[in-house]
């Protein structure tokens, strides 16, 4: 166990916690690695970020001992938590919790340096989680069955003082995607007997980046909020379940069921920067929302959802102001939405430049739109998913145009304008507008082109 705990660490790091917690372990006390460092390493991940637990130790004995190893950020020093500078590890007493108010914040905290390690794992939240590993005696110490639990894939809570926060529902749901995990019946009963509107909603929105950004199974994750009742705080969410779709197109049934496999493809295709993944899984959750207002069988039985990425669009926008305030969220996501059936659309025509520099300049990136549309195909089982002709085309047309990673920029700028003789006012817009519509239509693409049509137009408008 000791040589599978700490293989997971880095060479350099296992020295300095050796170090430190003999320090500690000099002074009386006693240092576990506490959390998710000791859970992520058993199930043989690298671990990179550790919490420390000092037992038996004032507070002003931790701190005088972390000084010894550089600069010490005291971050919750009124109940015992401190950061060493430059360090990816954070120090705490174990310390007592008891809720005061319905807020997420509202709860008295108070660090107890002589509270067991045992007594400590109960105010965790799961099991697997309330694992914690003695350097100094190379010992585990599981009080809460999380070493079995983990064999079995098994989320489960420790206590009945989860209910304390409920924003541990949301923590369930990334871990049992990001984990590959099931939920225990009596942690499914627990979870449903709570409500988020009390959460802030930037530590919603970090649970749900963690399912996005890293879950493997992000389907089992939302089945979750599905089976514990919190779909219901997720309305956009919860009108896909029992939407109908044609089988002919959906074999693998409601809008739910597909956006779940979308869910699925797009977590297998991730390119691994942050922000573009946040962006375009934001957009493969939303991109159906517009479908249970918008579907009808026609005459023949079809089921048809005419307009649903148009009508969708502010459909998605209601679901993600209950995750974030970023404007830039809103500005990257939405337009994905609305034009997430424009790959297949434009292939089926063989549309031209013109076509795919306007679709490039309303989505931003037109990498993000193949994702999404991508994802949407994926989302079919039992087709197949490695048969996306409209996005290689697309591709194919994106780097040919060299419209990689951005959108068409205007050529002509009102300097030209001004450098023509003109006097700046409100005549200019109608002529940049004019120049940017005849670039879009391949009319020109370089400065030299710009200037020439510029000049030609200029001409026109003066007779």
């Amino acid at each position: 166990m000791k040589e599978r705990i700490e293989s997971a660490i880095a060479a350099d790091m296992r020295l300095f916690l050796e170090s430190l917690c003999r320090k500690f372990h000099q002074q009386g006390g006693r240092a576990c690695l506490v959390g998710g460092a000791v859970r992520d390493a058993l199930r043989g991940e690298a671990v990179t970020d550790i919490d420390i637990e000092v037992y038996g130790l004032e507070p002003g004995c931790i701190e005088a001992v972390l000084k010894r190893f550089g600069r010490v950020d005291a971050v919750g020093k009124a109940f015992g938590v401190f950061k060493l500078h430059g360090k990816p590890v954070d120090v705490s007493l174990p310390r007592r919790e008891q809720r005061t108010g319905p807020r997420h914040q509202d709860f008295q905290i108070e660090g107890d340096p002589f509270m067991s390690p045992e007594e400590a794992a109960q105010r965790r939240d799961f099991s697997i989680n309330a694992l914690s590993w003695d350097w100094c005696a190379g010992k585990l110490l599981d009080p809460c069955g999380g070493i079995e639990d983990l064999r079995q894939r098994l989320l489960r809570h420790v206590s009945p003082r989860f209910a304390e926060d409920p924003l541990r529902v949301l923590r369930g749901m990334q871990f049992i995607a990001r984990f590959e995990l099931r939920p225990a019946a009596e942690t499914i009963n627990l979870c449903q007997q709570l409500d988020p509107l009390h959460l802030p909603v930037e530590r919603v929105m970090e649970e749900w980046r963690k399912l996005i950004l890293q879950g493997q199974s992000i389907s089992a994750g939302l089945n979750f909020l599905q089976v514990t009742g919190w779909l219901q705080y997720y309305p956009e969410l919860q009108a896909l379940s029992g939407c109908e779709q044609d089988p002919h197109w959906h074999p693998e049934g409601d809008v739910w069921q597909h956006t779940l496999h979308c869910m699925d493809a797009f977590a297998r295709t991730r390119v691994g920067e942050p922000w573009e993944d946040w962006v375009v899984g934001l957009a493969v959750l939303c991109h159906d929302m517009g479908k249970p207002q918008t579907s009808f069988r026609d005459e023949g039985g079809r089921i048809r959802s005419p307009r649903h990425d148009i009508e969708g669009v502010p459909v998605a926008e209601r679901f993600l102001r209950r995750l974030t305030r970023q404007k830039a969220v809103f500005e990257a996501v939405l337009p994905l939405v609305r034009e997430h059936m424009r790959p297949h659309d434009l292939y089926s025509s063989r549309a031209g430049s013109s076509a795919i520099r306007k679709l490039a300049l309303r989505v931003g990136r037109i990498e993000r739109l193949i994702r999404v549309s991508a994802a949407d195909f994926g989302g079919r089982p039992p087709l197949p998913a490695d048969d996306f002709k409209a996005g290689r085309w697309l591709q194919a047309q994106v780097e040919e145009l060299e419209l990689q990673q951005s959108a068409t920029k205007p050529i002509v700028q009102g300097r030209d304008l001004i450098a023509l003789g003109l006097k700046p006012g409100v005549h200019f817009k109608a002529l940049l507008d004019d120049c940017f519509e005849a670039q879009l239509n391949g009319l020109f693409s370089d400065v030299e082109g710009g200037l020439d049509y510029l000049k030609t137009l200029v001409k026109e408008n003066l007779k």
